[in-house]
C-alpha cells in the first residue's frame, strides 16, 4: 500500500472528480490509508461533490424481501444462502396484500423507491410472472419508482420488467473480481457483470453496488468502485458486512466507523455523479457516526433490511433533519412537512 508521508490535498482530488477525471490508484490508497485527523477534511472534500450533484437533499428507499431463503447460492455472506444456518424466516413469494401492505408503508415512510427483492439464482418464469403483476399493482396504487433485484436476468427479462414499469433493476456485483470467488462459487463475477450490462441493454436504470467487510483488500475496494465506474451505473448502494451467526463470514472482523467512511469517500470521489446509497449494515458498521456518512452518500434504505432490522424511522428522519438535509420527493422535488410529526400521528415509529 502506499506511504502516507504527507497527506494530499483532498479538495484537488474532489476539483479531479467534478472535472470528471479519474484520481489515481495512488491517491485511492491514500483515501483509505489516511489517518483519523484527516476524516473531516476527506469527507469536507467529498461533500463538495456530493453537494454539486445533489445538493443537501437525501433519497429514501424502502426495501421489500418478497420471497426468503431457499437460495441454491452460496454467498458466504448471506443468510438465505443453501450454506447458510441461520435462522431466518424462509417463505415464497408473498401474497399481493402483503406486498401492497410494504408499498404503503414505504409510501408512508416518504421513500422514492419501493425496492423489490426475491431470493434465488434466477426467477423461474411463474414466478416471474407473478413478480410482473405485483409490480403493476404498486405502480397503479402509489406514486413511487420501484427497483427489482430478481437475480440473475437476461436482457429479454429486463425488457419484460421494463414494459411492466420496473423503473430500476438492482444487481450488486458485490466485490472486485480478483475477490469474488472467496464469496461465491456457484456463480462468477461475469454472470453479475453481465446482468448489469442485460440491464443496461434494456433501457432501464441501473443499481449495482458492493458490500465491504468481507474481507477485501484495499485494491479490492479500489477495483469494485472502477467496475461500477466503467459500467456508468445509475445508483449505487454501499453495504458494509452484517455478520449474522449462521453464515460463513460470522465471524469476520468489524470494520470502523472511520473506516467506513473514507471508503464512501472513495466511492464518491471515483462515482461523483451516481447515486450512492448508505445500504445494509450501516447501523451496525457506522454505528453514531451515520449522519457523517451522508456528507459522501445521498441516500439511505429507511425501514430493515432482507433478514435483519433496520433503525426506527423516526430515528433516519431525525439524522436527517439534525444534520441540516432535506428529505428529496421522486420527482425531485424537496418533501414540505414534518415527516417525524406525520409518524407520530400515525403512532409509527
Amino acid at each position: 500500500m502506499t506511504s502516507l508521508l504527507s497527506a494530499p490535498d483532498w479538495n484537488q482530488l474532489a476539483d479531479q472528480a467534478l472535472a470528471g477525471e479519474i484520481i489515481g490508484r495512488d491517491a485511492a490508497h491514500q483515501v483509505l490509508a489516511a489517518p483519523d485527523t484527516e476524516l473531516l477534511a476527506q469527507l469536507h472534500a467529498a461533500y463538495r461533490v456530493r453537494h454539486h450533484y445533489w445538493q443537501n437533499r437525501v433519497r429514501l428507499h424502502f426495501l421489500l424481501n418478497a420471497q426468503s431463503g431457499l437460495c441454491p447460492e452460496d454467498c458466504h455472506y448471506c443468510s438465505q444462502s443453501k450454506i447458510s444456518t441461520a435462522e431466518i424466516d424462509k417463505y415464497p413469494l408473498m401474497a399481493k396484500d402483503r406486498v401492497l401492505a410494504a408499498a404503503e408503508r414505504a409510501h408512508t415512510l416518504k421513500a422514492g423507491t419501493f425496492c423489490m427483492v426475491i431470493s434465488g439464482r434466477s426467477p423461474a418464469e411463474p414466478t416471474f410472472n407473478r413478480v410482473l403483476e405485483l409490480v403493476r399493482e404498486v405502480k397503479a396504487q402509489y406514486p413511487m419508482k420501484i427497483c427489482a433485484c430478481l437475480g440473475l436476468l437476461d436482457e429479454e427479462q429486463a425488457q419484460r420488467l421494463a414494459a411492466a414499469g420496473v423503473d430500476r433493476v438492482n444487481h450488486n456485483l458485490n466485490t472486485a473480481e480478483a475477490n469474488h470467488d472467496n464469496i461465491c462459487t456457484t456463480h462468477t463475477f461475469q454472470d453479475r457483470l453481465g446482468t448489469v450490462e442485460a440491464v443496461k441493454a434494456a433501457g432501464l436504470t441501473t443499481c449495482s453496488g458492493g458490500i465491504l467487510g468481507l474481507g477485501e483488500s484495499a485494491d479490492d475496494v479500489i477495483d469494485l468502485a472502477l467496475s461500477l465506474r466503467a459500467l456508468d451505473v445509475t445508483s449505487v448502494p454501499i453495504n458494509f458486512l452484517i455478520p449474522i451467526p449462521g453464515t460463513p463470514f460470522a465471524d469476520r472482523g468489524q470494520l470502523t466507523p472511520r473506516q467506513c467512511l473514507r471508503m464512501l469517500c472513495l466511492f464518491r470521489f471515483l462515482l461523483p455523479s451516481q447515486e450512492i446509497r448508505i445500504a445494509g449494515g450501516r447501523e451496525v458498521q457506522l454505528r453514531s457516526l451515520q449522519p457523517f456518512g451522508l456528507y459522501a452518500a445521498n441516500s439511505i434504505f429507511i425501514g430493515d433490511y432482507l433478514t435483519t432490522p433496520g433503525q426506527a424511522a423516526t430515528a433516519d428522519f431525525e439524522m436527517i433533519r439534525d444534520a441540516g438535509f432535506v428529505l428529496e420527493a421522486p420527482d425531485g422535488s424537496i418533501l414540505q412537512g414534518d415527516p417525524i410529526a406525520e409518524l407520530q400521528a400515525l403512532a409509527i415509529a
